[in-house]
């Protein structure tokens, strides 16, 4: 289901006009797509901060006119510090056709123990129907054991979706902790390391 935000047209641009935006609460945005001019935006703050908590969003933006327009978010930019949205790209979107997006992995289910699973690949790239992008791509790995992995062409896809990604990358696997153990020091080492240590006491007697 499609996020509903009601935007405005902008007709001031630049970073003077684009911080008089957001000291409104609202963020600036551009839309493109099919080939039309784009349109430059403003989005109100907050709605627009919650569609953005998933990065594959639907949004169905409403003009004062009565115009709409399905898009995606094709990019974030955010404060380095604050993290809050700056700016948003968005891509328009119609009914029936199939974009490309790059979906989030998610595990599942315990490995057996001591085993831990690891996420390889941080996201998918699928071909899917604009109005059914997933959230994201859940991987069980429920009883899996030492040496599992799960390569993109393995990946159970939903729906119509087609693989963009190379089906040979790897994106899980299950493997055992590695366990830092620090070399043990040899006679030799420990016998230089007491040699040292006496002349420093010696240097600092004499300095006394």
């Amino acid at each position: 289901m499609a996020e509903k935000l009601n935007v405005e047209l902008r007709e001031d641009f630049g970073k003077g006009a684009a911080r008089r935006l957001r000291a409104e609460q609202r963020i600036p945005a551009v839309l493109y797509g099919h080939g039309e001019a784009p349109l430059h935006l403003s989005l109100p703050n907050h709605e627009t901060a919650l569609a953005a908590r998933n990065p594959n969003a639907l949004l169905e933006l409403a003009l004062a006119d009565g115009t709409q327009h399905l898009a995606l978010i094709k990019e974030i930019q955010r404060h380095p510090l604050q993290r809050s949205l700056t700016h948003l790209d968005l891509i328009t979107v119609r009914r029936g056709e199939k974009v490309e997006v790059d979906i989030p992995v998610i595990l599942s289910g315990d490995p057996v123990a001591p085993a831990i699973a690891m996420v390889d690949l941080q996201t998918i790239t699928l071909s899917v129907d604009a109005l059914r992008v997933p959230e994201h791509i859940e991987i069980s790995v429920e009883e899996a054991e030492d040496g599992y992995q799960l390569f993109a062409g393995d990946v159970i896809l939903p729906g119509d979706a087609e693989l963009v990604t190379d089906a040979e990358i790897l994106v899980a696997s299950v493997a055992m902790p590695r366990i830092e153990v620090e070399p043990e020091e040899s006679e030799e080492d420990a016998e230089e390391s007491a040699e040292e240590s006496s002349e420093e006491s010696e240097e600092d007697a004499e300095k006394e």
